[in-house]
This record gives structure tokens, sequence and C-alpha cells, in this order.
């Protein structure tokens, strides 16, 4: 499978979860949508994984990214097997997993209802941070609270996964090359030397998830992830990344 998050748009998700990432101690923002009697929505259903799009590079000495197939496609294995132990442990009732059909039209209804909700899930990413939710995403203490959905068109998911609730998952993992590995050491050594802390920066993960009802199309459950470490290539880690990525998920 090949990368569906348009590079452009995820660039922009990345770039604000690694801001994020400097300015808070938080490795994770999990945020539940609540229902009109104010409580913290629960899921009632089945739940499906949508084939979560994943894609794992290297980091070349210049800083470029390369991307690695092979990585990629172990780290959609090791995730997915790590998400479906999750939600077992929490008897959590799970649908089959739903592999997007390679040649799903981006014009279908399907393919819109994936499209919408990557674009959907970088709204949510921009404007759930502290200070930047929109005036008309706010709770009555001023917080930015989770307001989104992708309308009635989910049901065309519904059908085809017998499922109640959707799992989509985002996730970009990069790894320093050794190149890059010896310029950052050099540049500790030299920063210290100078008293400015230098560092050009290793690898780093950044995950966005969301849980949509297919019901009603609400987005019920959020989180992003943005860390400098872990590990997708190895399922040990998979299952840690896992359990960041998925906290607070409302089983």
């Amino acid at each position: 499978m090949t990368a569906r998050f348009p590079r452009g748009r995820f660039a922009t998700a990345l770039v604000l979860g690694l801001l994020w990432s400097v300015i808070a101690t938080a490795q994770t923002r999990p945020s539940t949508a609540t229902g009109e009697d104010g409580r913290p929505l629960r899921i009632d259903g089945r739940l499906v994984l949508v084939e979560p799009d994943i894609e794992l590079s290297l980091i070349t000495a210049g800083g470029l990214l390369e991307p690695r197939e092979a990585w990629s496609r172990d780290a959609r294995r090791f995730y997915a097997e790590a998400v479906r132990a999750h939600l077992a442990a929490a008897n959590a009732p799970q649908a089959p997993d739903f592999d997007i059909p390679d040649d799903l039209a981006p014009d279908s209804r399907l393919g819109q209802v994936v499209r919408l909700n990557e674009a959907v899930a970088l709204s949510i990413s921009q404007f759930l941070l502290p200070g930047g939710a929109l005036a008309t995403k706010r709770d009555a203490a001023g917080q930015p609270r989770l307001d989104w959905t992708l309308g009635d068109g989910v049901t065309e998911l519904r059908a085809a996964t017998d499922a109640d609730f959707a799992l989509f998952t985002y996730v970009r993992d990069s790894y320093a090359s050794g190149g890059r590995t010896a310029l950052r050491v050099f540049g500790f050594i030299a920063g210290a030397a100078m008293g400015t802390g230098l560092d050009i920066g290793g690898g780093r993960q950044h995950g966005i998830a969301t849980l949509v009802d297919l019901r009603t199309g609400k987005v019920v459950w959020f989180n992003q992830l943005a860390r400098q470490s872990g590990d997708l290539r190895e399922r040990d880690e998979a299952r840690k990344s896992v359990e960041l990525l998925l906290e607070d998920l409302p089983l």
C-alpha cells in the first residue's frame, strides 16, 4: 500500500506535532467528544481497524527522508497486531480489519470518506491545541472541545465493514542514518564548546488516530503522538507506540 495522506498535508501536521512536543512535556494529547449530557462518549458497538497509513523513512546525513517500504510493511503488520491485542485485552467487540482496496477511486463514496477523514484529522491536530481552538469548538470554560463530523457518508464504510466504529491511523516514523548520527554527535560536541546546545535532530515518531462513529459520522475520540523515540520496526516496540497512541480510547 502506498501512503494515502498527501505528503504536504501530513508534513504540516508533522511540523505542528513536533512544535507541540517541544513546548509540552506530554507525548500525547487524547481528547474524547461529549454527548448531550456533557459526559464523554463511550464505544457501544463493534470497532473496525481501517488499514493504517504508516510510512517509515531513513534520515540521511543531509536531513532528507528516504522512505523504506520494507520497514513500512513490517510496521503496518506490527501496528495492526498490537491494536487488536489492545482491544481484545479490553474486551472490545471487533470487526475484521478493513483493507482499503489499492484501486479505490478517490471520487468514489468510500474514497471520499477516507479523504475526508484525512482532512478532518489534520484540522483537529491544528485547532485542538490549547489557545488555538476555533471559537465554535470551545466548551463553556473556553477550552478546546472535540466537535467534528464526517457526515452521513460514513454509512458506506459501515456497510463495507459491518462495524459501528472505525479507527483511522496515520503515522510517520524516521530513523537517523549512520551519517546523520555522526553529524549529530559532532553538533553536540561543537555546541557544548560554544555553549549553544546545538542539535540537528535525529529520528522522530509522529502519529494521529481518530475514532469515528459510523452511524452518525461523529469523531468521538482523537489522539496525537509526537516523540523522538520509538521503533515501529520491532514488534515489542510497536506495542509501546500503540499504547501511547490509543491512550484514553473510550472502551
